[in-house]
């Protein structure tokens, strides 16, 4: 199925004592591109999300946004750091001895000093977090790509309703093409009767000119090319792969053989249907730029 490269999706849930929220917003890219904003102290989370986001998405500039907040409280050792300590104790004690002070130092009055302690918490479990990280993450995934697939879902039928506009302009064109070179014959005759008067007319010559017209005209071999073109496009918007790139190519053919079309048109209807067909080709082309 088609996606868009646009999409969003956010869960909030409690897992394993950790509030943990995941926002996913995403727009058009040529390839695929990763932004992300997590706590500082999870930055070994970032590597993580992107890999396992690019296995459920191939294109979008991708931004990513994780909060995780610890509800239950974690083991740590308060650890002393007796160097310091001891100085302190030494100051104080001297201090009330130099200006015949109250010693009364207590372990209370030493711990007023912070830098004294500190605070070493247990290593995280890199694993376990990442893992329940990623049971939220696969839940944004999921609400983010079915957004996905809806955008994807409403370029899928306007392609393809533009691809029915060009089919029948090239059905007009491929049955105008040879009244065309009639036409041309009618006017050859009578610009050379208009010279000649009633002399006899050279048919040689005039299916020589004919000829030559009609190879500068011929667009049989470009609108079989288009039509082929158009079936392939129809069949990859079937597809489940990611197919933007391909699409996008595959518009640029498509362009080409239009312009030559173009380019031998002798008749203003099928200049006109010519138009017609450039002006679809470029809508679907500017939708095609949405196509993951």
């Amino acid at each position: 199925m088609i996606k868009s490269m646009t999409g969003y999706g956010r869960v909030q849930s409690v897992i394993d004592g950790m509030n943990i929220t995941v926002e996913l917003k995403s727009v058009n890219h040529r390839y695929f591109e990763f932004a992300s904003k997590i706590p500082r102290n999870y930055g070994f989370l970032d590597d993580k999300i992107k890999k396992y986001i690019q296995t459920r998405v191939a294109r979008g500039k991708i931004d990513c946004y994780i909060s995780i907040e610890m509800l239950e409280a974690q083991p740590a050792d308060v650890v002393i750091n007796h160097t310091l300590a001891a100085g302190y104790v030494k100051a104080l004690t001297e201090l009330a001895k130099v200006y015949d002070l109250k010693d009364d130092i207590t372990a209370t009055a030493v711990a007023r000093y912070p830098e004294i302690f500190s605070v070493r918490k247990a290593p995280e479990d890199e694993d376990k977090i990442f893992n329940s990280v990623k049971q939220v993450l696969d839940m944004a995934l999921d609400g983010f790509i079915e957004m996905r697939i809806k955008e994807g879902e409403n370029l899928r039928n306007d392609i393809l309703s533009r691809v029915k506009i060009i089919e029948e302009r090239l059905e007009f064109i491929e049955k105008a093409s040879p009244k065309t070179l009639e036409d041309y014959i009618t006017r050859l005759r009578q610009r050379i009767k208009d010279l000649i008067g009633d002399a006899i007319l050279d048919e040689q010559r005039i299916l020589t000119e004919a000829a030559i017209f009609a190879d500068k005209i011929a667009v049989a071999e470009e609108t079989v090319r288009l039509h082929s073109h158009l079936q392939q496009l129809e069949s990859m918007m079937k597809s489940d792969d990611a197919v933007g790139r391909k699409l996008d190519f595959l518009v640029q053919e498509i362009n080409r053989e239009t312009n030559t079309i173009g380019s031998k048109a002798q008749d203003v209807e099928i200049a006109k249907a010519v138009v017609d067909i450039k002006a679809e080709v470029e809508k679907i082309r500017e939708q095609i730029q949405n196509i993951e």
